[in-house]
């Protein structure tokens, strides 16, 4: 009985594939890429497992613009070929998960919500993409689009920098890569590419043109730069073992959210924001604090303060650090942890309430 409804050819494979395996490889893939890429971007493993998505793609590209055009003619590929679009469905979906996990881990969402918002969108479109994935044009956009989504982290890690400028080399890189890409097409398959390009070639200037836009309006994470942990304290005080730092306790369901935390304050007494940043090794850059206040008559955040730091990247649990403020008079605000160049690695948001006598505080040690 059983025997009856088991695939018994590849396009049987392929439709049960597609009916009982895909929904439940997209979330078995997303489980994958947030074991085996670790919370570390300058990890080889890391590096491994985007490249092998990145090489299966583009094999798998290829294979099938050369039976599209007849250049393969071997009986066993040939039967293979429903087989083909799955494996680049896979090794896509791969990418997007990866870039899923990676940059919302640094993304600060009120900033690069929008970005965010993409990938996932392309994740979860990816199971209905294997039809489109035969089809030259979308090719070329999907490939170029992962690549200039991996070259963004890949190449800061690669060079131990950050700022507009690696982003600038990041697409420029991609742009190179692609047109390589492309004339390995016009070599395998000329037909399909020629047919093809000038369609290929406004789909890759598009994507290059809205990354650019994401990037230059802090809509794009600035990996490979994330924050690990950041809060806001009523002491913050250096030990021999690390950090101490005083707070008050939060239910069990808001300790991991950065937003809305009340802060009672007994006037006069100092305000620590707290922040912990992971950043590649060899890598050297400033970290400020912008602390700001909600001014609800004119309807915006007002800057008030800018606290910087320096950080040094290798450390597993991320560079830890702090700013205090003593003026801080009770309302609305939210510190920005943003690099030199503006581009929001995360926020602290908190309401501060005057109070008679300070609150209940817990210790803990970082």
């Amino acid at each position: 009985m059983i025997r009856r409804h088991l695939p018994k050819s590849i396009e049987d494979l392929v439709w049960w594939y597609e009916r009982f395996i895909s929904p439940f490889g997209l979330i078995a893939g997303f489980i994958a890429d947030n074991v085996f890429l670790t919370r570390r971007v300058d990890l080889l493993q890391t590096d491994l497992v985007f490249f092998f998505y990145l090489t299966v793609a583009g094999v798998g590209i290829i294979l099938l613009n050369m039976l599209e055009t007849g250049k393969i003619k071997r009986e066993w590929i040939v039967n293979a070929t429903p087989l083909i679009p799955v494996a680049v469905q896979f090794s896509f979906g791969g990418l997007f998960s990866g870039f899923l996990s990676l940059y919302s881990r640094s993304a600060a969402f009120a900033t690069s919500w929008i970005f965010v918002i993409v990938v996932a969108a392309l994740l979860l479109g990816n199971e209905r993409f294997m039809r489109l994935y035969v089809r030259f044009t979308f090719q070329i956009s999907i490939y170029f689009a992962v690549l200039f989504s991996f070259f963004i982290f890949f190449l800061p890690v690669v060079f131990s920098q950050i700022g507009p400028w690696m982003f600038v080399l990041s697409g420029g890189v991609s742009v190179i890569c692609i047109a390589i890409f492309f004339g390995i097409l016009l070599r395998v398959a000329p037909e399909r590419a020629k047919q093809n390009w000038t369609w290929a070639v406004r789909s890759v200037a598009a994507i290059y043109i809205v990354f650019n836009i994401l990037y230059f309006t802090n809509a794009i994470p600035p990996l490979p730069l994330s924050l690990r942990d950041a809060g806001v304290y009523h002491s913050i005080t250096h030990t021999d073992t690390g950090y101490e730092l005083m707070y008050e306790p939060l239910p069990w369901y808001e300790q991991y959210l950065r937003y809305n935390t009340v802060f009672h304050q007994v006037r006069g007494e100092p305000v620590y924001v707290w922040s912990v940043i992971f950043a590649p090794s060899n890598l050297t850059t400033t970290i400020f604090h912008e602390w700001q206040i909600y001014d609800p008559q004119a309807g915006k955040w007002v800057t008030t303060n800018t606290f910087s730091y320096p950080i040094v990247g290798g450390r597993d649990g991320g560079y830890r650090g702090y700013s205090v403020k003593g003026d801080v008079v009770p309302g609305a605000w939210r510190v920005r942890v943003v690099t030199r160049y503006g581009q929001v690695i995360g926020q602290v948001s908190f309401t501060v309430v005057e109070a008679s006598s300070t609150p209940e505080l817990s210790t803990t040690t970082q």
